[in-house]
Formats: C-alpha cells, structure tokens, sequence
C-alpha cells in the first residue's frame, strides 16, 4: 500500500495537533533559557551604555584638570574695528595702548591701455624680481632683493603674446606676484598686485622682446616697471609696506597686519588706522573654565540619571487583588537594580562629591562654589556663587585640578577622573561585569541550541511513531473492509 505522507490519514486522529502540543510542553525550558538570554542582554546593553556615559563624564573631568583649560587667555579691546588679539597659553596677563599709525599694503602696478584682452604684444620674456624699495619719494633711491627669493623669468612665445596670455603665464609662473585684467569704456588693462603685503614684497619687472621695435611703451617693454626709474611704462598705484604701530610707545612694524608674539605672547592684528590708543587687556579665560565646567556637569548628569533610571523599582502596569479585598501592587525594577557593578558606581560618584578637600585655602568643598547635588543625584549650579569663584582662578584650579595623592588632597575634577579611569580599566568593575554578562549570554547560547538539538530528534522520534501507527491503522482498516467484503459474499451466495 502506498506510503503515509501525512499524519493522522491512517489513523484518523490529529496527529499534528497532538505533536505540537507535545512538543509546546517540552519548549517550555527551552522558553526560560531564552527569557534568561534576553535579560542578560538587556543588561549587558545597559553596562554598555552606562561605559559610554562614564566615559564621557571622565573626559570631561580630565579637561578641567588639563593645563591646557586653565592656561588659556583671554584679551578684551576697547575697538576692535581698529585692533584685536591673542595671547598665548599661559602668557602673563598684562595691559597694553596700540595706536595704528599705518597698514600693511601690497604693491600694485597698472600697464597703459590696450583695445582689449586679446591684444597682443610681442614675443620675449619678463623678468620679475621681489625686493624692497628704498626712499619715500618718487623715483624711489634704491631696490634690495628680497632675501631668500630669486628672480622668476617669464618666457612668451608664440601663441601667447595676447594680454589674456600674458596674464595667465604670470599667474602659474608663482613669482609673487598675481595678474588681472580690468575692463572699462576705453579697453584693457593689466594690473599685477604682490601676492603679500610688507616692504619686502615689492618686486620689479625687466622685459626683453625677441625682436626690439625700439619703443618702450609698446611689446612687451608696456610691461616693464623700475620704481627707480624716473618714468616706467607701468604706472605704481599702492607702494608695498609695512603695518606700523605703537605698543606701549614703542614703534613696531610688520609685513602684514598681525604683529605676531609682540610681547609675552601677545600677538595683535590691526584693521584700520587709530587716531587714539586702543586698550588692551589680558587675563585668564574664566569664560572657557565656566564652559569646560558647564560641560562636565552636563555629562555627570546624564550619568547620574541614567543610573538612577536603570537602577530604580518602581510599580508595574496592572494590580491584583486579593480574596480579603487587598490589593497587590506589583513592583518592577530597572534593569541593573541590584547590580553591584551600577550600585557601587553610584557610591562612588556620590563619594567623590560629599567628601572635602583641603587643597585651597579658600574653599573645601564643591556646594561653596556654587555646584551642589540635588536629591535625585544630579548637579546643579548656583550662578552667583561660581561666578565669584571664578574670580579667584588660582584657588578655584587647585580645587578642581590638583593632582593628589589622596582624596583628602586632590581636586574634585582629579577625583572624578580616577573614578572613571578605575572603573573602566580592563579589569575595572564595568569591564569586568559585562564580561561576566557575556560569558553567561554564550553559555545559554549553548545551551540552548543543546536543547534545540534534543527537542529535534524527539520531535522526529514522535512523528515517526505516528507514522507508523497510521501504517499499521490503515492496514488493519484496509484488513476491515476485506473481511467485511468476504462475509457479505457469504451471505450472499448463502
């Protein structure tokens, strides 16, 4: 007889039903391992998390205890459309009168006028050279070569003797100097412009034409230019100079407009002549401390409440009541309550805050300059208070940032920070729990899939079985019908 391909054909029961029910029942531990597994990862993803957090909060510890954070300088300025500056990291602090005689200017020479920019000139070379001019009058005195520069020769050969030409070989030749064209109602011309400011950035142009037609003003010799010289065919429209300027009556110059380090530090930039003395005062950059500190308290707060959210029980969704009428209030608690790992960070963060120091003459604790803990475990600034600590940055870094050996004599932000390192380091209390939390999720893994191998051969064995009872019941009914068939026949012939 043909094979049975489907279970409960044979016999007539639900033999499907029967087995999945069967093997519901058997998934049943299968089901709390997967339920232990989805706790454990739920908790790992919060140590997870928790990592990140304290990271962050650490890093923010370590920046207020850094000598970058408070060796920072700030410079106030009376005008600072006329002069503004930087000081450098813990540069003295200091006061300063800059009074702007002049601005440091690039040279600019104009050519005559051409029909437009596709005129052309004639084949040569020209020759450019930066240097200093000598004397305030015109013809200048003399030209010295700028030091450490040398001459760039232009080379115009057929094909680019048109003014557009000219100006593009220039431009890629890198001699100091930068070519435009400018257009108006009577045609071309071409304007060269140092590419830097300063007396030393001024330069001079020699032509030389292939073949010479004698004229100055025409080829390649429109483009020569000497300020020495009593008449050149480029005419000087901004002579190159220097930025000058009075710090403290004294007089400083400077290729460009920035005085770099001009005294302790200090470096000043000047953007317009000052007919006055322009203030300037430097000091310690509390604003950046006041931010640095800002930040911190950000950071620990989002740590703060994150694990007081992952650590709180509260009541569940629903109650029950009970046959006398009372009500069973149901409680659920995050997932790290009772975590020693999470518990013990508390501890630690709530230590470092309630414990004093005896590192400032000035203050002892974080709640007298204006950072107290509220009761839910976060921060908070009291405004006026922190704005008068910072007014005193000496004391105020010694409270934050000394480098103790002990709590007693260490800084709040230098605390902070140790705790972050401590918990963190490979076999701080974080590292160490999410790995206990990971080998544990492995070993379910394992196990499960153990007991996923099981429950499959048990399934088989099942199936098999009634596989072969609705053999055996199919024959036994087809055994029933012949039977019954034979006797029918007996009566009938009888």
């Amino acid at each position: 007889m043909p094979a049975i391909t489907s279970l409960g054909v044979g016999s007539g029961l639900d033999a499907e039903n029967i087995v999945a029910s069967l093997m519901a029942v058997e998934r049943r531990p299968i089901s709390l391992v997967q339920t232990q597994m989805d706790g454990l990862n739920t908790k790992l993803s919060s140590i997870g998390k928790l990592k990140s957090l304290v990271a962050a909060m650490r890093d923010k510890a370590a920046a207020l205890t850094s000598t970058t954070a408070w060796g920072k300088m700030a410079v106030t300025t009376t005008d600072a459309t006329a002069v503004t500056a930087s000081a450098a990291a813990n540069s003295p602090a200091g006061r300063y009168a800059v009074t702007v005689q002049a601005l440091a200017a690039a040279q600019t020479i104009t050519s005559g006028q051409f029909a437009n920019s596709s005129s052309t000139l004639n084949e040569g070379s020209l020759t450019i050279e930066l240097g200093s001019y000598q004397g305030s009058g015109t013809p200048a005195t003399g030209f010295t070569a700028k030091p450490g520069a040398s001459a760039v020769t232009i080379n115009i050969g057929a094909g680019e003797t048109s003014l557009s030409a000219i100006r593009d070989k220039i431009n890629a030749a890198g001699a100091g100097v930068t070519a435009t064209i400018v257009n108006d109602a009577n045609g071309a011309r071409l304007s060269l412009r140092s590419t830097a400011t300063g007396e030393v950035n001024g330069f001079r142009i020699s032509a030389t034409e292939t073949s010479d037609d004698g004229a100055a003003a025409t080829g390649l010799s429109a483009l020569a230019f000497d300020a020495t010289a009593v008449s050149s065919p480029m005419a000087l429209n901004q002579r190159s100079a220097n930025a000058q300027a009075t710090i403290n009556g004294i007089v400083v110059n400077s290729t460009t407009n920035t005085f770099a380090e001009v005294a302790d530090g200090l470096s000043v930039t000047v953007s317009k002549v000052s007919a006055t003395p322009v203030e300037l005062v430097t000091s310690q950059d509390t604003g950046n401390i006041k931010t640095s500190i800002d930040e911190f308290i950000k950071a620990y707060n989002e740590l703060a409440t994150y694990l007081r959210d992952q650590t709180k029980v509260e009541p569940a969704t629903g109650s029950s009541t009970t046959s006398a009428g009372n009500t069973n209030v149901v409680m659920k608690g995050g997932p790290l309550q009772g975590d020693r790992a999470a518990v013990d960070l508390q501890w630690q963060l709530r230590s470092v805050v309630n414990q004093t120091s005896t590192v400032s003459s000035q203050w002892s604790a974080l709640s007298q300059i204006g950072i107290v803990m509220k009761q839910d475990g976060t921060l908070e600034t009291k405004s006026s208070e922190l704005t008068a600590a910072l007014a005193k940055p000496d004391e105020l870094r010694k409270l934050l940032a000394t480098d103790g050996t002990s709590a007693a004599n260490s800084g709040f932000m230098d605390r902070f920070r140790d705790v972050g390192d401590r918990v963190l380091s490979f076999e701080g209390s974080l590292e160490v729990r999410g790995q206990y939390l990971q080998k544990n999720i492995s070993r379910l893994g394992l196990k499960k899939a153990d007991m996923e191998e099981r429950l499959t051969g048990k399934e088989e064995n099942l199936r098999a079985r009634y596989q072969a009872l609705d053999t055996q019941m199919s024959r036994l009914s087809a055994l029933q019908q012949y039977v019954s068939q034979q006797l029918s026949s007996l009566n009938t012939s009888a």
